[in-house]
């Protein structure tokens, strides 16, 4: 799996002209699941996210989780728009139309999708969403900027030392 995370100060989506999901300040988490991938890589996913160090402190260094910050801040619940996003897995290698060979098709994909936003949920963060397979507009105000990409496959990789 991978997820594309932007730190934002708003952001929402929009589907046939109607907002289905719409945050303030916190992340925008674009997921892309491959072919084969399950539960155990939602969780790994997860657990990295809400611990995902990359809110400013009293300091303005990036010290702290989005729970941590929203703590700090009011204890505000922190939220996020998860929003599925299958050409994350584009093959650009060959040619110039991309493959999406490697992403999981939808039946594969939404379950995983759900379960990954359910963990969310479960952790108290309040998850706002798209429409799994749907046409999506996504607008957002990146605070920063801040973007940064996770693989699982680089997740699992030991670390050299």
């Amino acid at each position: 799996m991978k997820i594309v995370i932007q730190r934002v100060t708003r952001a929402k989506v929009t589907v046939d002209n109607v907002v289905t999901g719409s945050i303030g300040r916190g992340f925008t988490v674009l997921l892309g699941i491959r072919q084969g991938e399950g539960k155990a890589e939602a969780e790994l996913l997860v657990k990295k996210l809400c611990a995902l160090r990359i809110c400013d402190d009293e300091n303005g260094v990036m010290n702290l989780s989005l729970p941590d910050y929203c703590e700090r801040n009011g204890g505000e619940a922190p939220s996020m728009l998860v929003v599925s996003q299958f050409t994350l897995y584009a093959d650009v290698r060959r040619g110039n139309r991309p493959s999406y060979i490697d992403a999981a098709p939808p039946e594969q994909a939404r379950p995983v999708y759900e379960y990954f936003v359910d963990l969310l949920r479960k952790s108290g963060i309040r998850v706002e969403t798209g429409i799994f397979q749907a046409d999506m507009q996504v607008e957002l105000v990146n605070d920063g900027p801040v973007t940064i990409i996770i693989d699982t496959d680089e997740l699992k990789k030991p670390r050299n030392s």
